[in-house]
């Protein structure tokens, strides 16, 4: 009997070792695991096109000499290059910032209206052909949400704020005019290139999409709001300035796209 007890009890520690040694293989030791950092700096650059109106029109203090005024065409501008660089700081995988210097070339303006105005008791009838050349330069900080990642294409959202400096240049007014006893006349008015800071805002959207774990192609709208511009004073051909009266551009606004590339350091 007692010999059977002393080969169950070996058999029991036998096999309570075996098991011991299972447990300790099935145990891993844990791995550290490197924790990813994604705050750093990055590079940004992009290149577009604006598409800008004048909301406010055009405004002089001569129209106040005026009988009646009427725009035919409030003001255009063509399209314009759109060139910036900047340097930015991705906090976590929503959220960063940047800051920017613009350049946004010249764009061609035009605008005509229509006037009367009384030379004595005559009724004098006439229009104005404007036409000039804007352009900025634009500084601003911003920033952004991206929305969500789905395989490496990020939505983003995001706004940002800053200053403008705008440059009217080329400023000309062609007038042609109907008097009823002189008749037909013309007349010519340019004014000197003039540049003024403005308050400048924006809201941004766009796709970002990563081409690599550092770089990002970044395709992008942009609605820009860049306050006021305005020409030298306007001085008749001859030379005649006899008042301060610079033609304004009131409230300008543009709707921008762009193709850009982001590079980051980490």
């Amino acid at each position: 009997m007692y010999k059977h007890l002393v080969i169950t009890a070996s058999a029991l520690v036998f096999g309570l070792g075996v098991t011991s040694t299972l447990a300790a293989d099935l145990i891993e030791e844990p791995i550290y695991v490197e924790p990813v950092a994604y705050g750093g700096l990055y590079l940004r650059g992009s290149i577009g096109m604006s598409n800008q109106q004048l909301h406010g029109g055009l405004d002089n203090r001569l129209y106040d000499s005026v009988d009646s005024l009427k725009f035919l065409d409030h003001g255009r501008f063509s399209s314009a290059p759109i060139y910036n660089l900047g340097i930015g700081y991705q906090f976590n995988d929503n959220f960063r910032v940047d800051g920017i210097v613009e350049y946004r070339g010249k764009a061609d303006f035009k605008a005509l209206d229509r006037i009367t105005f009384y030379d004595g008791p005559d009724l004098v009838v006439g229009s104005n052909d404007y036409s000039a050349k804007k352009s900025e330069w634009l500084v601003m900080a911003n920033a952004y949400y991206d929305i969500f990642d789905w395989n490496g294409i990020k939505p983003y959202v995001g706004a940002g704020a800053g200053m403008s400096r705008n440059t009217i240049s080329s400023f000309s007014d062609k007038g042609l005019f109907e008097h009823p006893i002189n008749g037909q006349y013309s007349s010519l008015a340019y004014g000197s290139e003039h540049s003024e800071w403005n308050f400048a805002w924006a809201l941004h959207t766009g796709l970002g999409i990563d081409v690599t774990d550092r770089l990002t192609l970044d395709l992008g709208y942009s609605f820009l709001h860049l306050g006021d511009a305005q020409s030298g004073d306007l001085v008749a051909y001859d030379g005649t300035n006899n008042v301060k009266n610079p033609m304004k551009f009131d409230d300008i606004t543009s709707h921008d796209l762009k193709f850009g590339i982001r590079y980051r350091f980490f």
